[in-house]
Formats: structure tokens, sequence, C-alpha cells
């Protein structure tokens, strides 16, 4: 790909109550609401257009993986962040009580890659994860 603007993705997700998933996407997270239906709701992620759809059969699937000693859930999607940005996310979500999947941390410290992660769920069992570099050129570091 040689242009290299960033284009915002689109990402539809099962959740098994709508109102839980304005609670912690507007609510929790800050996403602006967009368009809705009593099926399904949009919301701003931070430039994203993602969309919770009424779909309690696909919620709670749950695969993990090892990365860095830790169970990374496969099924998840976030937002890489600016590290000021992150630090102050995290700090939001421990004072809200947030159950981390995985609490805020550096991962791969000191190598190729450093970053500054954290994985959570809203209330349908969605694994979200942010994360942050120091370094924006390490994002694809080999």
């Amino acid at each position: 790909m040689t242009d290299r603007a960033i284009r915002p993705f689109h990402l539809a997700f099962p959740v098994d109550d709508l109102e839980a998933a304005r609670a912690f996407y507007k609510g929790l997270l800050g996403c602006r609401e967009g368009r809705s239906s009593p099926h399904w709701v949009d919301f701003d992620f931070y430039g994203h257009q993602i969309v919770a759809h009424l779909a309690p059969e696909e919620t709670g699937k749950g695969a993990t993986s090892a990365v860095d000693g830790h169970g990374v859930p496969v099924r998840h999607f976030g937002l890489v962040m600016a590290m000021d940005e992150w630090q102050q996310m995290a700090d939001r979500l421990t004072a809200a009580g947030v159950d981390f999947v995985i609490e805020p941390y550096i991962r791969f410290k000191g190598q190729p890659g450093e970053q500054a992660t954290m994985f959570f769920t809203d209330p349908a069992g969605n694994a979200v994860e942010l994360k942050a570099f120091a370094n924006m050129d390490q994002l694809f570091a080999t």
C-alpha cells in the first residue's frame, strides 16, 4: 500500500443488550453515538465506525492465544492511542473498577514493538485492546 493515509474502519460485533452497550461505549469509553435502531447502534470509536448488533446467540465466544506470557483474547478489536491518551484511559478504567482481562502494562519491553497495552471486555464479552507506542514508527516493527 503506497498511500499511508489512515482511513476509518468499520466493525460490526454482537451484543446481548443495547443499553449495556451504550453505557459501556458511550458512557465509559466516551464514544459518540450515531444512528441506531431497536436492533443496532453505531458508535464513533475515535473516528472509526463500530456497530453493536443485537445478537445474543453470538456473544461470549473467547479463545485465547499466548502472547508475552498472557492469554490474549483471539477475537478482539481496539485502538492505537497516543501514550498520554492511553495512560489517561488506563487511569479512567482503573478508577471505574473495570475488570481487566490483561491489566495495563508495557509489552515487549526493550524490544522492537515495545508497547503499552490493556485488554478488557464489554458487557457482552467482546474483548477490546487499547495500546500505545512511545515510538509510532515501531507499530509494524519486526
